[in-house]
């Protein structure tokens, strides 16, 4: 009795520990499974350059797994499988022929990014047009103030003038801007050069019509117009007039201002 009483209870404790057991049991890996498909995509890579094909989605992508094909940004593709594969997707183009879908758009997504470049496209090139039409107008600006300021040469200096028979220096700034642009610049070099953007003082930088200033870059005591290929047209003192001149090193404006 006490021994199939013992043997009861052995039997009862094995049905109770055997679904544990079972249930412990890693489950087995599931492959990855193709699935069939009848869809196209785009190549939506570099424009200019390729996107390789590869013979199984399973190996390691290098030499031994190109098929030597490759497919051209925006190039359309049809795509007969797809599988998840190491959390990668993959698109089956043929046997033995796969793309990485990261590669790919759709119609629809490739057809708004088509749309949305024409239109940054179009917007661009308005932009250039405007930005030409602008250039074209400071050009025209610039030589109508070199042109009126080298007409001044050789008329005489007097401090105080305002021109049009002649001119102190501030003078015939202010004169060029007004005659030749309608532009008020105010009438001493201590006012012009506060007016427009300053700019380096370099033949590199400077442009036609800039205002050079020598002296204090707040309260400067001369200023000429520069006329470009490093010279400028200023009212350099009573003996000399108006003059054209070669910038030098030795005579080097401190600030230049840009009002163009």
């Amino acid at each position: 009795m006490k021994f199939k009483s013992l043997l009861v209870k052995v039997l009862m404790a094995l049905a109770l520990v055997a679904p544990v057991a079972a249930s412990a049991q890693a489950p087995a890996a599931q492959a990855a499974t193709v699935k069939a498909v009848n869809k196209q995509v785009v190549v939506n890579y570099v424009s200019g350059y390729s996107v390789k094909a590869w013979k199984n989605y399973k190996v390691k992508l290098g030499a031994a797994n190109d098929t030597g094909i490759s497919f051209k940004h925006g190039t359309t593709l049809t795509v007969v499988g797809e599988v998840k594969y190491k959390k990668r997707t993959w698109y089956k183009i043929a046997d033995n022929e796969w793309i990485l879908a990261s590669y790919t758009l759709s119609h629809k997504a490739w057809a708004k990014k088509a749309a949305v470049a024409k239109k940054a496209a179009a917007k661009a090139a308005k932009k250039a047009v405007a930005a030409k039409k602008v250039s074209k107008s400071k050009h025209t600006k610039q030589n109508k103030v070199v042109a009126l300021a080298k007409a001044q040469v050789g008329k005489p200096y007097v401090w105080g003038a305002t021109g049009p028979y002649s001119f102190d220096c501030s003078g015939l700034t202010s004169y060029v801007y007004s005659r030749a642009l309608g532009k008020y610049i105010t009438r001493t070099t201590y006012t012009q050069v506060h007016q427009g953007k300053t700019v380096a003082v370099s033949t590199a930088t400077l442009k036609k019509g800039d205002l050079l200033f020598w002296g204090s870059k707040s309260s400067p005591y001369h200023v000429g117009i520069y006329v470009g290929g490093g010279k400028f047209v200023h009212a350099a003192t009573p003996s000399q007039g108006v003059i054209k001149q070669s910038l030098s090193y030795y005579f080097w404006p401190s600030t230049a201002k840009r009002l163009i």
